[in-house]
């Protein structure tokens, strides 16, 4: 009788190696196409994902919360690929020398349910945060708007102000936080970006003369950053702050004031400035605007809101961005992350040969 030798663990095969994108590659990525065409083209892919909505399969994000901060699970799928984000919200990470917000990222095959694509997404939920603010001012917003007041000067603020200034002509940013450090960090980090910069000592002098305010802060709980006296007829609001249960930033009476824009109502209601309205206050969906089916700005001096808290579909936009690019790059590192045994049905025989070896 023939002894059967065991079979050598194999190799990982080349469908079980995921693209793998680190923070080192993803700088790397990002500093080579150049930071505001990076933006330029997430705010392209979203554009392109928002107007074929109603092919998506969407819920709102899942959230564990903590007194101290929150966990999110953002996932979706346009029948073809899936995605999902891991990301958190800890505002007291500031003090304890770690960041607010991290998240990473996945982008997976419905087809096999294999990953394609892993990703850190810190910093590309930076620039989809960015480009989404930008893409929706650049519909809801007067069309000659040049200064910006930005509200909070933390770690999304220089991606804010190129991406205004790339995809809407912003000029001129007025920069305030109760923190003065925040706002020299963004007068070094965007020297020599072409941007009038103007460090200002409170939000009334912020918003003198702006035509679209930003606010962009970190504390999770009700907070009255823009009051309704700092904000006049035909201004924008792009308020990017208030994006879970129990945190805002605008006093009540601004939402009453103005047409309101989201992303997706269901979970905006959850999370958003409207979480202190009535469950049946009118909203208009983004996407709509973008598709045709609901107008944007309407008048000259209307009042508009894009109450932003970050949707799936934006991540998914993101992911495919990213996909598409690292392929091109060659940044994406082969990640072992998948079984792969040589008979689909041998996983046990695979981990035995495996320790043979």
């Amino acid at each position: 009788m023939t002894e059967t030798k065991p079979r050598p663990a194999a190799a990982p095969s080349e469908r079980a190696l995921v693209s793998f994108v680190s923070v080192e590659n993803m700088m790397r990525l990002v500093n080579g196409i150049g930071v505001e065409a990076a933006i330029t083209g997430i705010a392209a892919e979203i554009e392109a994902d928002f107007a074929r909505w109603e092919e998506f399969d969407k819920i709102p994000r899942v959230a564990s919360h903590a007194p101290v901060g929150v966990i999110e699970l953002m996932p979706v799928s346009d029948g073809r690929r899936y995605a999902f984000k891991y990301v958190n919200g800890h505002p007291k990470n500031l003090r304890e020398g770690l960041q607010t917000v991290v998240a990473f990222g996945l982008l997976a095959d419905m087809a096999t349910g294999y990953p394609l694509l892993l990703t850190e997404m810190t910093i590309l939920t930076a620039l989809r945060t960015a480009a989404t603010s930008a893409l929706a001012a650049s519909r809801l917003a007067r069309p000659d708007s040049r200064v910006m007041a930005l509200i909070g000067n933390g770690a999304q603020a220089e991606f804010q102000a190129l991406a205004f200034r790339t995809l809407c002509g912003i000029d001129t940013v007025r920069l305030y936080d109760i923190d003065p450090e925040a706002t020299a960090k963004v007068m070094r980090n965007l020297a020599g970006s072409g941007l009038k910069l103007i460090p200002c000592a409170d939000v009334a002098e912020a918003v003198a003369g702006a035509d679209i305010i930003t606010t962009c802060t970190a504390d999770k709980r009700n907070a009255t950053v823009l009051s309704d006296n700092h904000v006049g007829a035909g201004v924008h609001i792009n308020a990017v702050g208030g994006d879970c249960p129990g945190k805002t930033e605008l006093a009540r009476d601004i939402l009453t004031r103005a047409s309101i824009f989201v992303e997706f109502a269901p979970q905006t209601r959850i999370e958003g400035e409207i979480q202190q309205l009535p469950a049946d206050h009118p909203v208009t969906e983004f996407w709509q605007v973008l598709s045709g089916k609901a107008p944007g700005r309407r008048r000259r001096d209307e009042i508009t809101l894009f109450d932003s808290v970050g949707f799936a579909v934006e991540d998914f936009a993101a992911l495919n961005w990213a996909w598409r690019e690292v392929q091109a790059s060659g940044l994406a590192q082969p990640l072992d992350l998948l079984a792969d045994p040589d008979e689909p049905r041998d996983l046990y025989g695979m981990l035995m040969r495996a320790a043979a070896t």
